[in-house]
């Protein structure tokens, strides 16, 4: 009845009153309003136009423990529920925008929660069919750098390291020369002045041209071209374009989506998303939305790869949610079987790579980004490298690392260097 009239959006809320009541508020509050016989209304436009709660199901506080309750004043307590709402495709269109502030952006400012978070949201051709998706994704990426068999192992440039061009220039060289499959711009070089993105791209692409013409083998460089103004954005990607490069970094979040697909419709480049900021729509448990949500709204304006974390990040995200982050960039949205890249990183060297082998179904496809874990290894970035790639050798080939380790001495190293201290 629903599936391709209504998006479907799935609420958990928590409330001091009647979960329903408040289910059915969201639904009153993001459709017809709260007023009534206002010029030009007519009973069927509302009916035509209204949500509505399809199921309610009320949950023991003890099914999601993760939630810290609100403080109760004396006597009250706090309920919690899934809450399904349908929201008529007549009254959103094709606008991503629209969706987003129907479904989402009013839904956080309505009197009388303690807690709402977005769970799940299912879409109607309507609006997905409206949009590009990815030009490149995990085909496209591979196509680029020519690795079918394996996943593609990637470093990071890193602003604290304080490189100038020509230095850049010189440790992607030696990266290019190790066999790296990827190398990113980190999220925070925009383009500062020690470092301007023209210069990157001059000093940069004739060492990854130079390597391809001796081995056959084409670095991806993804150049950070991040900009609020969308013409500065385009500009940068011409200069990546014409300097003979094939990626870039975004900072989606920093940006926005109508910029993003601003870019998506003119871009030569594989668009390789980095979600910083999204911590503050999901840490806490009890507010925001799940990746499953946001994730779709990428990848229909046309993420190629999508940064993830990773098993054991240094960051707050426990590895549960990466797991069910890698599934949920896997499962199809919209109307191309094309999916984003997986992007791994956030911490990682190649002692979580059975892990990540293990716990992503032993797929292949996704990009394993190392910052620290490769340019830090003891005897230099290229062997960093190597230990990578040893240890997802190991890891496909059910070899514990530490006996892999005993023929490679990179991953040795590696182990010795970034094994957690006990």
């Amino acid at each position: 009845m629903y599936h391709q009239s209504h998006v479907v959006m799935t609420y958990l809320i928590e409330t001091a009153g009647d979960p329903a009541d408040m289910a059915t508020k969201i639904a009153s509050d993001q459709s017809t309003g709260t007023f009534v016989d206002l010029p030009g209304e007519t009973p069927e436009l509302k009916a035509r136009v209204a949500a509505r709660v399809i199921a309610l199901r009320e949950l023991d506080p003890a099914d999601v423990p993760s939630i810290p309750q609100a403080t109760p004043k004396a006597g009250q307590k706090f309920r919690r529920a899934e809450a399904d709402i349908a929201y008529p495709i007549e009254a959103i269109g094709d606008d991503l925008a629209a969706l987003m502030t129907i479904t989402i952006g009013g839904v956080f400012s309505i009197r009388g929660f303690t807690g709402i978070r977005v769970l799940r949201m299912t879409l109607p051709d309507a609006i997905t069919h409206a949009y590009p998706g990815p030009q490149f994704g995990i085909e496209g990426t591979r196509k680029l750098t020519n690795v079918w068999d394996r996943p593609l192992i990637g470093t990071i440039i890193k602003p604290a390291l304080g490189l100038r061009p020509p230095e850049t220039a010189e440790l992607a060289g030696e990266l290019i020369g190790s066999g790296v499959d990827f190398i990113k711009d980190d999220e925070k070089l925009c383009g500062p002045t020690y470092s301007s993105l023209a210069e990157r791209v001059e000093a940069i692409m004739p060492r990854i041209k130079d390597h391809e013409q001796k081995t056959g083998k084409k670095v991806m460089y993804a150049f950070n071209i991040s900009h609020i103004d969308p013409d500065m954005m385009m500009r940068n990607h011409d200069v990546v374009v014409n300097g003979g490069g094939n990626a870039a970094v975004i900072n989606i979040n920093s940006i926005g989506q109508g910029a993003f697909l601003y870019l998506r419709k003119r871009s030569q480049l594989a668009l390789h998303a980095h979600r910083n900021g999204w911590d503050i729509l999901t840490r806490h448990p009890g507010l925001g939305m799940n990746f499953s949500v946001y994730q779709q709204y990428w990848r229909l304006l046309g993420v190629d790869q999508f940064q993830i974390n990773g098993i054991g990040s240094k960051y707050w995200e426990p590895d549960d949610s990466f797991v069910r982050s890698f599934h949920d960039l896997s499962q199809q949205v919209g109307h191309t079987d094309e999916q984003p890249m997986p992007v791994v990183c956030s911490g990682q060297w190649g002692g979580q790579a059975p892990e990540t082998f293990a716990q992503t179904g032993k797929t292949l496809d996704l990009l394993y980004l190392c910052g620290g874990g490769v340019v830090s290894h003891p005897s230099g970035p290229a062997a960093g490298v190597r230990a990578v790639q040893q240890a997802w050798q190991a890891a496909r080939d059910g070899i514990p690392l530490n006996e892999y380790a005993r023929e490679h001495s990179e991953l040795a190293e590696a182990i010795k260097k970034f094994s957690p201290k006990k």
